[in-house]
Order: structure tokens, then sequence, then C-alpha cells
């Protein structure tokens, strides 16, 4: 019987990012791997940290991706390791923003121009999460 090791940290951060981005864009795994030379599962495994992604294919993914390769270590496992522990997880933040829906809330409210109407949504927000 053969051990599954779990993505590395950093691997599945980096994963995340190039995730987040393309999506940012609008842009399928398809066309992000049609871009590279490689299938959607190719970059499906490269988005879950599955497989490593080597610095030349980082170097390309960032080109496609319109952002430098240091965006995909911002904020990653071994950045500023003296965090403070009030700080929400990046994790949550990632997850949240590879999501389509954390992605679409986050760009409609992005477009809100009233503060005041901005604070009253995350009030609603928050007093339906829980969240006091």
């Amino acid at each position: 019987m053969q051990h599954v090791k779990a993505p590395d940290p950093t691997d599945r951060h980096v994963g995340a990012r190039v995730k987040m981005r393309r999506l940012m864009l609008g842009m399928s795994q398809g066309k992000l791997g049609g871009a590279l030379g490689l299938t959607f599962q190719q970059v499906q495994k490269y988005e879950k940290g599955m497989n490593r992604i080597g610095a030349s294919r980082l170097r390309d993914i960032a080109a496609i991706l319109q952002v430098p390769v240091s965006f995909f270590f911002e904020d990653g496992p071994l950045a500023g390791s003296s965090k403070d522990s009030n700080a929400p997880s990046t994790d949550i933040v990632t997850s949240f923003l590879t999501s389509r829906d954390g992605l679409g809330l986050a760009r409609a409210f992005l477009a809100i121009k009233n503060a005041k109407l901005k604070r009253a949504i995350v009030q609603l927000v928050e007093t339906l999460g829980g969240d006091e």
C-alpha cells in the first residue's frame, strides 16, 4: 500500500493564488492550460497544489495572468512568520476569493461607491453569519 503525501503548504498556496488570479480574469482552466501547452487537468492539479509548479512554468503562468511571479507567494505560509494572531487566515481569504460566489460578491461590493451602504452591507452579513 502506497502512502499518498499531502500537498506542501507552499504548493497549495501558490496554486490557490494561480486559481484566484485566473478567476479574477474570467479565464477557464482550459484556456490557461492551452496557453501553457497543458490540459485543464494539469492546471487543476497545479491549483490544488497536488503538482509543484516549476520556476520557468510559474514565470510563464505569471506572464499569462499578467502579474509578477512574487504575486503567487504573497501572504504565503512562510511570509512574515510573526503574523498577528488576530488577523484573518489567508487560507480563509484565498478560499473565499477562489470561489465563484466569493469572487462575485467581492467584485459587486467593490463596485459600491457609497461608504455608508458598504458598512450597512458588512453589518448585515456579520449579523447573518452570527459574527458579533
